[in-house]
């Protein structure tokens, strides 16, 4: 259950990520709710890793550790389920 939670959030991250490209959809009442729902997140990479270009790259570490957290979740899950 929580690695779908982590899925489902993986592809808020990449809505996010696409309605970036377009300003005029950022303003709308979704572009407002996701960037509620990922900015926060983001915004912990944004501190620690500089755009390149003018274009930040916080979503990929993003991605990365939202992998890792599904792998980690999936690997305790066998654990539990083996015991």
């Amino acid at each position: 259950m929580l690695m779908y939670v982590v899925r489902i959030y993986s592809g808020i991250v990449v809505i996010y990520c696409l309605l970036t490209w377009i300003p005029e959809a950022m303003g709308s009442k979704l572009g407002r709710f996701v960037a509620k729902l990922v900015e926060p997140f983001l915004e912990i990479f944004d501190r620690f890793i500089p755009a390149i270009g003018g274009i930040g790259i916080s979503a990929i570490a993003a991605f990365f550790v939202l992998y890792l957290v599904e792998r980690g979740i999936g690997l305790l899950a066998q654990l539990l389920v083996g015991m």
